[in-house]
């Protein structure tokens, strides 16, 4: 990563490349993100408890492949607190609560703890898992009417203590801190497609449409 010298110049310009970072990753996952939400509300998945089994086996499958980054100390150092974000935990603790264990036939996730992480791509990954829990709120209220919330089964989906909107600015501004090279930032662009393109995968092998409403 680049680390450039502090002048007037150079924080106008870091300002402005993070301030364009969001938009930029919004837009640049905007086409598989529409269609993963489609995906998953075809799917209904707070019609009943098994659909909801069924979008947690995804949630768990999309959290266990992050799981390294969350803990991995060279990322922790750019973004603190990083561990403390992880929500596999939560999710193992929601499938339990509802008599379900973690799916036993999983590939290997897509980070592994031993490996060094290309911290640009990481970044991208990060992006996208963390800004999955800004919709949560909405899911939250949908897993209310299956007689859940964030003490029983749906503990994945409960907001920080510090309120779901701050804790997502927390994380962007330390994520907007990162100052990356042109070609590192399409590296996080690149990322946060493949963490949406992973979900999307996991949502396939889990969500199957036999299961859906009316078939």
């Amino acid at each position: 990563m680049t680390h450039p010298t502090p002048s007037a110049a150079s924080s106008a310009a870091a300002l402005s490349a993070t301030s364009s970072r969001r938009a930029r990753l919004k837009n640049a996952t905007r086409d598989i993100h529409e269609r993963l939400d489609k995906r998953i509300m075809d799917f209904q998945p707070f019609a009943d408890r098994e659909r909801y089994t069924a979008f947690l086996q995804t949630q768990y499958a999309l959290h266990r492949d992050v799981q390294a980054l969350f803990v991995d100390p060279a990322l922790n150092a750019l973004l603190p607190q990083l561990a403390e974000r992880s929500r596999l935990a939560l999710i193992e603790q929601d499938l339990h609560d509802l008599g379900a264990a973690p799916p036993s036939d999983q590939p290997a996730p897509s980070f592994t703890f031993a490996a060094q992480h290309h911290v640009p791509t990481a970044l991208g990954w990060l992006y996208t898992v963390e800004g999955s829990n800004i919709g949560a709120a909405f899911l939250l209220k949908a897993a209310g009417r299956l007689g859940l919330d964030g003490r029983l089964g749906a503990r994945h989906l409960a907001p920080h203590a510090d309120g779901r909107a701050a804790h997502w600015r927390d994380f962007i501004a330390q994520l907007d801190d990162v100052q990356l090279s042109p070609e590192e930032e399409s590296h996080v662009d690149a990322g946060a497609r493949a963490a949406f393109a992973a979900a999307l995968t996991h949502v396939e092998r889990h969500c199957k449409a036999s299961r859906q409403a009316g078939r």
